[in-house]
């Protein structure tokens, strides 16, 4: 979320402090203008290609998968974020540029008994028919129960199948991940758009910058519960919560498979995916599609391409190993991109992994004390401030006492010692 300004490129109109960019309305950065695109689906390789091109054309190239799996498009200006636009509108590329739909990244799973791509489309033109005014951020998660699980992903509203449900009931959660969210109940699938266009109605009843989760916590579950009325039954017992990797093999029910890839702390330059997408499409891959932890999809291939893929990708410097020391690794852009970072986040992360010894301790560094790129508190952080780089230790960002100031190689050579202590413990 943006504390700096973004203004709607179609309207010229400045937004709400707080808002998220979006592809009509960039976010001002140290770097340009960012603009964010949320697909609800894969893409054709040629039109991710093309969007890679657009980004090299009218950006400065650079990159951006998020943890959530949403694409950022860095070094934009005034005067050509607009035709960026135009470009992408030209493309068939699914996303929804007001409410982010958070879908399942690979083919529909069979058991699902339901197509989330389709329901996504749906739903986003029923959304906008809605007009609805809701919060920055706000959005919906839609988990077919298929490998690479959302589970993780916080949204406002999230639909799951059921494992092993026979009928096809989805069930239906609000605010939060799969752990924290609140369960609704379980609903058909035949409701299903009906049912979270009404919900998020509820949502913006209460006020266009709450979320659901203070819906829940001032009201509990009543005003969600009058929305959905007879459409909603009592939910089972909440199916467990489900971690994917999404590095690696992905074998899809129709024989073929798909591969993930990573980009480096979550960058790429458009000239690396292109080529990366080229290469896959020359050996028979027709999707693209973004994943969360900064993951991107290729298919569908056979084995032995997706392993020849694989070499390509790392050649091209992306992470193929799920074990890769920069995948425990969490950082945001950092100076000078970022115009709110103290420190070169990235380069001081990629200085760190190189040092890093084996094991499983996440790290996060911070260019300030936003923490945007890992919310939550992580086991080390390295946090820039205006009086110079700190490393806490399990606490949130925010709650940062003064401490011991370390220099770039001081800080790498103490994190690596923290970490290793913390292995061998």
């Amino acid at each position: 979320m943006s504390t700096r300004p973004i203004r709607d490129i179609n309207t010229g109109v400045t937004l709400a402090r707080g808002a998220c960019p979006t592809l009509s309305a960039p976010m001002e950065t140290g770097d340009g203008l960012l603009a964010r695109i949320v697909p609800s689906g894969s893409m054709a390789i040629d039109d991710f290609a093309a969007l890679c091109a657009a980004a090299r054309t009218h950006g400065n190239g650079l990159m951006e998968i998020t943890a959530r799996g949403s694409l950022q498009i860095r070094g934009l200006t005034e005067i050509s974020a607009p035709l960026f636009a135009n470009t992408v509108a030209g493309l068939e590329i699914p996303f929804d540029d007001n409410v982010p739909l958070l879908v399942s990244p690979l083919p529909a799973h069979p058991r699902a008994g339901f197509q989330p791509r389709d329901l996504a489309a749906e739903m986003r033109q029923a959304i906008a028919a809605r007009g609805l005014d809701l919060a920055p951020k706000v959005s919906v998660a839609i988990d077919d129960g298929g490998p690479i699980s959302l589970d993780e992903l916080a949204a406002d509203v999230r639909v799951r199948t059921l494992d092993g449900d026979a009928v096809q009931q989805l069930l239906v959660s609000i605010g939060g991940d799969h752990e924290t969210a609140t369960p609704l109940g379980v609903t058909r699938i035949e409701h299903a758009v009906s049912l979270i266009v009404d919900l998020l109605t509820a949502l913006a009843e209460s006020g266009a910058h709450v979320r659901a989760r203070d819906v829940v916590a001032r009201e509990g579950l009543d005003r969600f519960l009058r929305a959905a009325g007879n459409r909603i039954a009592t939910a089972p017992k909440p199916p467990a919560l489900r971690t994917t990797e999404t590095i690696g093999l992905h074998r899809l029910l129709d024989g073929t498979c798909a591969i993930g890839v990573a980009l480096p702390f979550g960058q790429a330059h458009a000239l690396g995916l292109i080529a990366l997408a080229r290469i896959a499409g020359a050996n028979g891959a027709d999707w693209a599609a973004l994943a969360p932890q900064r993951t991107l999809l290729l298919g569908p291939i056979d084995e032995m391409t997706a392993f020849a893929l694989g070499t390509a990708a790392d050649t091209l410097g992306f992470i193929v190993d799920a074990r890769d020391s920069r995948r425990r690794i969490a950082a945001c852009a950092g100076a000078p991109a970022c115009a709110s970072g103290f420190i070169p986040s990235r380069e001081l992360a990629a200085q760190i992994a190189e040092r890093l010894p084996q094991g499983s301790f996440a790290l996060h560094v911070s260019g300030c004390s936003k923490g945007c790129a890992h919310p939550r508190p992580a086991p080390l952080t390295i946090l820039g401030t205006a009086q110079g780089t700190r490393i806490i230790e399990g606490d949130p960002v925010l709650h940062l006492s003064d401490g011991t100031l370390y220099t770039d190689d001081a800080v790498a050579e103490t994190v690596c010692r923290i970490v290793a202590e913390n292995e061998n413990a």
